[in-house]
């Protein structure tokens, strides 16, 4: 696979259940996502967008076909390559699952935690993040503190703090309004630059299709070809 490929995808199927209940959810998925690119994938509730998230993101197995990740294969991976991984990827999702228990600074440190850091190195970074995304001055805060807008920014510096080279979002703007769900959007590709790592984002939300290199569309687990995603959306890819 070329050096310029983060994610490569040739011919992948999935099923769930098992026997005469196995459903195939996704069809013959072919897809290749330069490193460095924003990629907001859309479409339709259940057309398979989460399902093909997650196993780019290795917390499914591969059952057909080929998903490639940074020059790893994923088919057949086993349980420590997987890990491994997964290690190379930060993951933003629409609940932002911060723990209430925990403070600002303590939220991020958690995505810290399987990475070889020092303790000067993690502290260094991880107010250096929080600075990127304007909450340096709420440190120690409790996510009950914070808005929505600024719950998601503490999820963006978790994902980001470890630099990974790879970002998945799954719906980051749905719970915000217009402003700080652009906002959010706008500071994750602004971080994700400056890192130059790849980020995909599935998204419902027609108001930051505008931020992607490219726009990719899903319906009944198929990929559909870009010029049918903009008559569909009436985006323009």
């Amino acid at each position: 696979m070329s050096q310029s490929v983060a994610i490569a995808i040739a011919h992948l199927n999935h099923y769930f259940g098992q026997g005469s209940l196995q459903k195939r959810v996704l069809f013959d998925v072919n897809l290749q996502i330069k490193r460095g690119e924003i990629i907001i994938m859309t479409g339709p509730s259940g057309s398979g967008k989460t399902t093909l998230l997650t196993l780019i993101g290795s917390l499914r197995s591969v059952q057909a076909g080929s998903l490639s990740l940074l020059g790893s294969e994923l088919l057949n991976a086993s349980k420590a390559q997987m890990t491994l991984a997964r290690r190379q990827i930060g993951y933003i999702f629409q609940a932002h699952n911060l723990l209430n228990f925990l403070t600002v600074y303590q939220n991020v440190e958690i995505g810290l935690e399987i990475h070889p850091v020092s303790a000067i190195e993690a502290e260094t970074r991880i107010r250096s993040i929080l600075h990127s995304v304007g909450l340096d001055h709420r440190l120690d805060y409790y996510p009950s503190d914070l808005s929505g807008g600024q719950k998601q920014r503490v999820a963006i510096a978790r994902a980001l703090v470890s630099q990974p080279q790879i970002i998945l979002a799954d719906e980051p703007t749905a719970a915000l309004d217009k402003q700080s769900g652009r906002d959010v959007v706008e500071i994750m590709e602004k971080l994700a630059k400056q890192q130059g790592c790849t980020i995909l984002l599935v998204t419902h939300d027609n108001r930051i299709l505008d931020l992607a290199d490219r726009i990719i569309y899903m319906e009944d687990g198929c990929l559909v070809d870009r010029a049918e995603a903009a008559r569909t959306i009436g985006a323009k890819v």
